[in-house]
């Protein structure tokens, strides 16, 4: 169980596709960076898809003096193309990066999976070529991964981020508690032992959730999906009871011992400040 003064809390953001997206996303990092979490994350399209505006997002970031961890996802690309990525990054001052696989852009058929398949080969990489500069973030799935053969088996894939050298673990968003702390049990009986931070995804846009679920894998439990859809189109009730869901979530994880929290923003602000503020979290982690 970790005690308080060593959990991590941090945000993730997503480039945006247009100026005015940008504007929007500056404003809202200008709210959640009042509580000074310990980093913002920001993620990675596809093979690279919106990488321009991944580079964008990242150096405004770091132009406001914000610590950053860059997702990197190594599906579709060469070692040189992943070794100009990092040094850009090092250039930049930033010492954290979350290592992911990745998903091949659609339409993109096997011959464009580039040198690397899997994510703990990226891991290795980086280790490498960068030895211990990075602080090295991977993700985890405590409802295992859609593409996973077994459960046995994801654990093993994720096992093999961490040999490879992973520091830490950023899971999936979830709303079954018993799912995480099974996982993180199971994780320590194979020898285990790196932070394992909860992902949390405010419930906001019931529609949009069930889409990102069903995409990503991710389960809503039933009598979640039934409450959030007899709302129908109220929208204030769906954002009521969806605070009241994953505040309920947050606590029990850290009352459990999470190593902390990480927020799936989704570029807005005032979910997470207020689960932030309810929850009593620290207000300086740098």
């Amino acid at each position: 169980m970790n005690s308080p003064d060593q959990r991590t809390f941090s945000f993730e953001l997503f480039p945006p596709k247009t100026d005015e997206g940008m504007d929007k996303l500056k404003l809202a990092v200008e709210r959640l960076n009042a509580v000074r979490p310990r980093y913002f994350s920001c993620t990675y399209g596809a093979g690279g898809s919106t990488r321009e505006r991944t580079f964008q997002t990242v150096s405004w970031l770091r132009e406001q003096g914000i610590e950053t961890a860059p997702h990197l996802a190594c599906i579709g690309s060469d070692k040189d193309e992943i070794r100009a990525i990092v040094r850009h990054y090092i250039e930049q001052g930033i010492t954290r990066v979350v290592a992911l696989r990745g998903d091949l852009p659609s339409g993109m058929g096997r011959a464009g999976l580039g040198t690397f398949r899997y994510a703990n080969e990226l891991v290795d990489f980086l280790r490498e070529e960068f030895a211990d500069h990075f602080h090295i973030e991977v993700a985890a799935y405590p409802e295992f991964h859609p593409q996973a053969a077994s459960a046995g088996a994801d654990i093993d894939n994720f096992k093999r981020k961490v040999d490879a050298g992973a520091d830490a673990a950023i899971t999936q968003y979830f709303y079954n508690v018993d799912a995480y702390f099974a996982f993180a049990e199971e994780c320590e009986r194979r020898g285990i032992t790196l932070p394992i931070v909860p992902g949390i995804m405010p419930i906001t846009n019931y529609n949009q959730l069930a889409r990102f679920s069903d995409a990503c894998g991710a389960e809503i439990p039933r009598w979640i999906r039934k409450r959030l859809e007899g709302f129908g189109d109220d929208r204030e009730a769906i954002k009521a009871f969806g605070h009241d869901v994953v505040l309920g979530l947050c606590q029990r994880l850290l009352d459990g011992g999470a190593p902390g929290l990480h927020f799936y923003t989704m570029n807005q602000s005032a979910p997470t400040l207020k689960l932030w503020t309810e929850l009593g979290l620290p207000g300086d982690q740098r």
